[in-house]
């Protein structure tokens, strides 16, 4: 079994005295894993680290096998990330949330996705409110997508303001006013019905959070990744 492509590095962890196991998010892919022998060497070291893109080929005997890689660097990112705070956080955080895909299985736009917010010239609120985009459309390709099309009492498709914390589905303005206290509001730029505001991240955040909790970090007896609170802290300051 043998291919070859350009993958997104997200991941590398040592194995045995002088190998590596190498995390790439591969288009028609998926997210894949592979031994790099000698990857700790100065040569492979020097670009096998996350954000970093190579081109790849992957080979095994049966196609089920862990399989090994060899690579060749393509896009270095890794200097420009470890000398910027903000963009050390994100990488790690998006790193850790396309670790939640199960393995071999494709999910190109939210690969696209990815390489957009790390190379894309972006403003801390726009910066913000796509990657708040990001963790939902993360939910919907893990299988747990909100439905933000209509209010889940009265079937209309305009002002809808609310997020049940039980169902995942929207509630118009009318229908939530009773029960604010107890359902997330929904900022306008996630439904497409507004452009973002710097009073929107922070709800934003807390909607996608609460989803990815209740379905994939707590369901699978795993922590928030650390760097999450600090971005989204740093973001929501900067863009005001």
């Amino acid at each position: 079994m043998e291919w070859s492509s350009e993958g997104l590095i997200i991941g590398v962890r040592r194995h045995g005295e002088s190998a590596v196991i190498l995390e790439a998010m591969v288009p028609g892919r998926g997210r894949c894993l592979g031994l790099v022998r000698g990857g700790r060497s100065p040569r492979h070291a020097a670009f096998l680290q996350a954000g970093n893109s190579a081109q790849l080929t992957w080979r095994a005997r049966l196609e089920d096998h862990l399989g090994t890689f060899t690579a060749e660097a393509t896009r270095l990112r890794a200097a420009e990330i470890l000398a910027d705070r903000q963009k050390l956080y994100l990488v790690q955080l998006l790193a850790d949330h396309l670790r939640l895909l199960p393995e071999r299985d494709p999910h190109d736009e939210l690969l696209r996705g990815v390489i957009s917010l790390i190379d894309d010239d972006w403003h801390p609120l726009d910066l913000a409110a796509e990657l708040a985009r990001f963790e939902m459309y993360l939910l919907e390709e893990l299988g747990f997508g909100l439905d933000l099309e209509t209010c889940a009492v009265t079937g209309v498709h305009e002002n809808l303001t609310h997020i049940s914390p039980r169902t995942g589905r929207a509630v118009c303005a009318e229908a939530a006013a009773p029960y604010t206290d107890r359902l997330f509001a929904l900022p306008g730029f996630l439904s497409g019905a507004s452009e973002p505001s710097s009073e929107d991240i922070k709800p934003a955040f807390a909607l996608t959070g609460y989803f990815l909790d209740r379905h994939v970090w707590s369901a699978r007896q795993i922590e928030q990744p650390s760097t999450r609170e600090w971005l989204i802290a740093h973001l929501a300051s900067a863009g005001q």
